[in-house]
């Protein structure tokens, strides 16, 4: 089934992420046990395939007990973890999406891992959701960029679905002789993105007549934001950021996600057997990327009719109101050329022993006034917690949690969330252009 999609600008993406914010499955390595399972992430340098038209290539990946997979566990399990560094740089994991887990953060709680050295702790998985986990927070300007992994925690009472399929999307810049180019502060030209999902440049995924199926996409882009396009499907948003959302339906099936969001999607197979819907990406750029072909097939087991339309997932810990009268009030302007903010720093020069950018009192809500004064959208990060989008009267909120934001140029965002768990946590920011460098500070929660 061919459709011929519509142009999206930048200035769509940007839209598009405030109404979305309004081959095979991918390898899993399963832990089973209550108890807490060893598992060892090692950085290494592996071997990259772009595709037939690009030589293979290295990269710093991060590999999971021999495999390059996703992880996946149940939600009340819990990962005990060991971390090797066999690259010739220091970094830290990235954990996105995991609340509360204070004694993971990255350079607050976990120094850099130096060339050789081990860090051990332990992850608890208190909540269900897509999450991701990278080692770019030191790698602004490095020789080689890395990739990201998938980290899938399923819900006690699994939501009834056919297929459960993650799609990581990535982009990868090349410099003149073929080989890729970390992001931030580089002096090299660069080409255009070349995108992969789960390090593939398309998926196909088959379905039989009715079947349902779980999409859940993590834009691991390290710069760009993209908006996925399925056409001739009813898609459906059940969680957004690793929590769950009441569900509704995308407008036009479109999807945008800023750098480092999720969206969980469903999708029915209600096309006509032997049709094909194709997942389609945009980036701004004019260009349509197809990353993957849904095909639709009579044979095997299918239904008669599509299942009712699915109930919202589990509610988790997060508050249901927020006190915003009592809040803390927060300005936190983004950085910018003409005079960066004295709290923001490179990821490599921070210290705790700079001033934060707020301190908060446990368990009082926290209203954040993001700004951003630049020429370039901005991309905010909450470590450690989820917020609300404030309305623009500061009378309500999106039904929703994030903990990733897109700034548009010239705008204010206001956020809120309950700071309930004590530690010093990490915000981190950058523009959507690949040579912006990728910066960080820090609040207390007291």
């Amino acid at each position: 089934m061919m459709f011929r999609p519509a142009r999206l600008t930048r200035r769509h993406l940007l839209a598009g992420f405030g109404a979305a914010a309004a081959a095979g499955p991918a390898a899993t390595i399963h832990a089973q046990s209550q108890h807490p399972q060893i598992h060892a992430i090692d950085a290494m340098p592996t071997p990259l395939s772009l595709g037939p038209d690009h030589r293979e290539t290295t990269v710093w990946s991060l590999k999971t007990d021999g495999s390059s997979g996703s992880l996946r566990f149940r939600q009340s399990e819990s990962m005990g973890l060991v971390v090797n560094n066999g690259l010739p740089a220091p970094f830290v994991l990235n954990w996105h999406g995991l609340d509360g887990a204070a004694a993971i953060e990255p350079l607050t709680a976990r120094p850099p891992i130096s060339p050789g050295e081990t860090d051990r702790y332990s992850l608890p998985f208190r909540q269900a959701g897509t999450f991701m986990c990278d080692s770019r927070l030191l790698g602004d300007g490095l020789a080689q960029p890395s990739p990201a992994q998938a980290l899938i925690v399923e819900e006690q009472t699994p939501a009834e679905v056919d297929r459960d399929e993650v799609m990581l999307i990535e982009d990868w810049r090349l410099d003149a002789e073929g080989l890729p180019v970390a992001p931030g502060t580089t002096e090299k030209k660069v080409g255009p993105p070349l995108y992969l999902v789960n390090g593939k440049p398309s998926l196909d995924i088959n379905l039989h007549i009715n079947e349902r199926l779980r999409l859940r996409f993590i834009n691991a882009c390290q710069r760009n934001v993209i908006a996925i396009e399925i056409k001739n499907l009813g898609v459906r948003i059940i969680a957004i950021d690793s929590q769950p959302a009441e569900p509704f339906l995308a407008r036009n099936g479109r999807l945008v996600l800023a750098p480092g969001t999720r969206i969980d999607a469903v999708i029915d197979a209600t096309l006509p057997s032997g049709t094909t819907s194709a997942i389609a990406l945009h980036d701004g750029g004019g260009k349509l990327h197809e990353i993957a072909r849904l095909h639709v097939s009579a044979d095997g087991p299918g239904r008669a009719a599509p299942l009712p339309a699915p109930p919202a997932l589990p509610s988790t810990s997060l508050p249901a109101r927020l006190d915003l009268r009592n809040a803390l009030r927060a300005d936190v302007p983004l950085p910018s050329s003409e005079g960066t903010p004295t709290s923001w720093s490179r990821p490599a020069l921070f210290s705790t022993r700079r001033p934060p950018a707020f301190r908060v009192k446990r368990g009082r809500t926290a209203v954040l006034a993001l700004t951003n004064t630049t020429a370039k959208p901005m991309v905010f990060r909450l470590h450690g917690h989820h917020a609300r989008l404030l309305d623009r009267l500061d009378d309500g909120w999106k039904p929703f949690w994030l903990d990733t934001v897109l700034v548009d140029t010239g705008q204010t965002q206001r956020i809120a969330f309950v700071a309930d768990v004590a530690g010093a946590w990490l915000i981190e920011t950058m523009a959507v252009e690949w040579s912006a460098p990728r910066q960080v500070s820090w609040f207390a929660v007291e």
